[in-house]
């Protein structure tokens, strides 16, 4: 079959010299395999599973170069039952079921047990992932899923819960530099044969800028060792120089559609909201350089400057407008620099959600007690029929009073002394909060001298 390949037998199948690196050096077994200790180590429940060749359905989620198809290759061999390899990618509905009614048939007839292996199950939809749930439910199949996208959103709930998620993490510096020295020591699957000479810091830096994936360090080593042509003593050079040849520009792990792509935004938003430019800028930086829309990134700080800054400094508003309105002009790169700026004075600025607290409040009174009528002193009379009906009657025109102020009642009925918005004493809310307080003291006939 194209789409799919099972064996009833497991089987080891080494990859052809001309694959990469990376493939080559896949681990066959849990003592090859690098990382994920918090899963996979000794004793670990996912481990002892694996071993007594006892596994459930399963979804695996972490990054990418991080093991998740490797540990799948794992089951594969030590598992007895029928495994079946599935791709998201380029499946759909039909071939589902045929891999459905393959999996019935071995348990139905000769009582084995099926694994389907689903790489990259996040790009099934909801229909093709509900094809699968009656037979998981039912133990059908095993089912173990991979994916680099948060399971919670992408994966149906009904599918989520008969699964258990287990988290793969980015492979760290020390574990990266494990693998490659095993390529660089390995003379069959490796490049051993190729005499490499490359120092402990050009092993740390080609980890440093793999982004924690194993895949793209063992790949980025391939690349830099058969290009580079041996010395006089027959071994091939590999310095840091090198590798920044070959690497060119550090693709960053960045998914517009995807979970990364919040969690970076979110990121940016607290690190403004925590008065921390550097940090702010740092992140400002992950997203452009990534290729985020930079509109994308301008309305957010418009939306944190009304949010988290508020009145307390009104200008930020200001400032934030004129960020999008620079980037619409200027396009990029030129308009990196007016979101940098606008980054560093909404992180620097006082901050207040006073305005967002306020308008929450409002909302939930205004669901709470619906739609109250508008006083008829409120009202405007446009009209002779309004006049006559008593629209605008008694209505106090401020401008006519000291101060500009004047007791009156400007809530519907009903809804009287509700005080949504609280001033802080920080910035600008500082005279606000002054204000206020002045001119509750002019209407309660407690006068001061003059407003602070």
């Amino acid at each position: 079959m194209e789409l799919f390949e099972y064996d009833t037998k497991p089987k080891t199948v080494k990859p052809g010299k001309f694959a990469p690196l990376a493939e080559r050096m896949r681990p066959n077994n849990l003592d090859e395999f690098v990382g994920q200790d918090h899963i996979l180590g000794e004793g670990k429940f996912l481990r002892k599973a694996i071993e007594e060749d006892s596994v459930s359905s399963i979804i695996l989620w972490g990054p990418p170069g991080s093991g998740k198809t490797t540990l799948a290759q794992i089951i594969s061999q030590k598992t007895g039952a029928t495994f079946i390899s599935f791709s998201a990618v380029t499946s759909g509905i039909k071939e589902i079921k045929e891999v459905i009614k393959t999996a019935k048939e071995n348990l139905e007839r000769y009582g084995k047990r099926t694994i389907i292996f689903i790489d990259e199950i996040h790009r099934f939809n909801k229909a093709q992932q509900d094809a699968f749930l009656p037979y998981v439910e039912e133990g059908a199949i095993i089912l173990i899923g991979a994916t680099t996208e948060n399971p919670s959103f992408e994966v149906i709930s009904p599918l989520l819960s008969r699964t258990r998620v287990y988290t793969l993490h980015a492979l760290t510096e020390e574990e990266i530099i494990k693998i490659i020295k095993r390529a660089l020591n390995d003379k069959d699957r490796g490049v051993a044969k190729y005499n490499p000479d490359i120092s402990d810091d050009t092993l740390s830096f080609i980890a440093s800028l793999s982004g924690g994936d194993g895949r793209v360090a063992l790949n980025v080593l391939d690349v830099a060792i058969t290009s580079e042509k041996p010395d006089a003593n027959g071994k091939r050079r590999i310095t840091n120089d090198t590798i920044t040849q070959v690497m060119q520009k550090k693709a960053l792990i960045y998914d517009k559609a995807g979970e990364e792509h919040y969690n970076i935004i979110s990121a940016f938003h607290k690190s403004l909201r925590g008065s921390d430019p550097n940090a702010s800028l740092y992140w400002l930086a992950r997203m452009l350089e990534a290729g985020e829309d930079p509109l994308y990134i301008a309305r957010r700080m418009v939306r944190f400057a009304s949010e988290d800054v508020g009145n307390a400094d009104p200008q930020a508003l200001l400032v934030a407008n004129a960020a999008k309105e620079a980037v619409d002009f200027l396009g990029m790169p030129e308009g990196d620099l007016a979101l940098a700026q606008t980054a560093i004075y909404l992180a620097t600025a006082p901050k207040s959600n006073a305005t967002y607290m306020a308008y929450l409040s409002a909302k939930k009174e205004v669901r709470n007690t619906g739609y109250l009528p508008v006083p008829l002193h409120l009202r405007n009379p446009v009209t002779d029929l309004m006049k006559e009906e008593g629209y605008g009657d008694g209505y106090l025109y401020p401008h006519s009073y000291e101060n500009a102020v004047v007791k009156q009642d400007y809530n519907p009925k009903g809804m009287k002394n509700k005080e949504f918005y609280t001033p802080t004493d920080r910035g600008f809310e500082k005279k606000i909060a002054q204000r206020i307080e002045f001119w509750k003291a002019l209407l309660s006939g407690k006068k001061r001298d003059k407003e602070d």
